[in-house]
């Protein structure tokens, strides 16, 4: 027999959802291929239906982001699986997914020459406005751990504009407008 939530759960899970909807959707959009994001939104979705009662009421965004890193993970290892596997039926290289932004290509070749948590800490601070104290939350680094590998991070991305040829803020020759 099914029982039927209460309420006041239903009610915090909604206002909840609604308040880290478009955040996290946009967190996932940019880290998971796109069949993929909507069932790792509903995972992290699911997640905080069952762990309602350990998200923090002050902001739930970081702790919701640090939910979907964890679904992202999942996502991965379960298509590395997959991929595994179809190698072994088929004996072939299965092409690898690569991050698409026809906007800004340079920025994601500087980015991938970047470590994967140095990654995640520029991206979590530039593309969703998080603050160190946050980024903490998401990544499970003190505060100041994040603040010293986001200042290291930056410049090293920096370095890797340059010698794609552009400077940091600098726009692509591809945005300008003519004059």
């Amino acid at each position: 027999m099914e029982t039927v939530p209460d309420t006041d759960r239903q009610t915090q899970f909604e206002r909840l959802a609604h308040e880290i909807a478009t955040p996290l959707r946009r967190y996932v959009v940019r880290r998971a291929p796109k069949d993929a994001v909507d069932d790792i939104v509903a995972d992290v979705l699911l997640v905080l239906w069952r762990r309602l009662d350990d998200v923090p009421t002050d902001d739930a965004v970081p702790w919701t982001y640090a939910v979907a890193r964890a679904c992202l993970a999942n996502a991965r290892r379960t298509a590395q699986r997959q991929l595994r596997l179809v190698d072994r039926i088929t004996r072939l290289d299965p092409p690898r997914v690569q991050p698409e932004d026809a906007d800004h290509p340079e920025v994601h070749v500087a980015l991938a020459a970047l470590g994967e948590l140095d990654r995640e800490v520029v991206t979590l601070w530039a593309w969703e406005g998080l603050a160190p104290r946050e980024i903490a939350v998401v990544t499970g680094l003190s505060a100041n751990a994040v603040s010293i590998r986001l200042h290291k991070a930056k410049k090293r991305l920096a370095a890797q504009l340059g010698k794609i040829g552009l400077s940091a803020g600098q726009v692509p020759d591809t945005e300008r407008r003519p004059r």
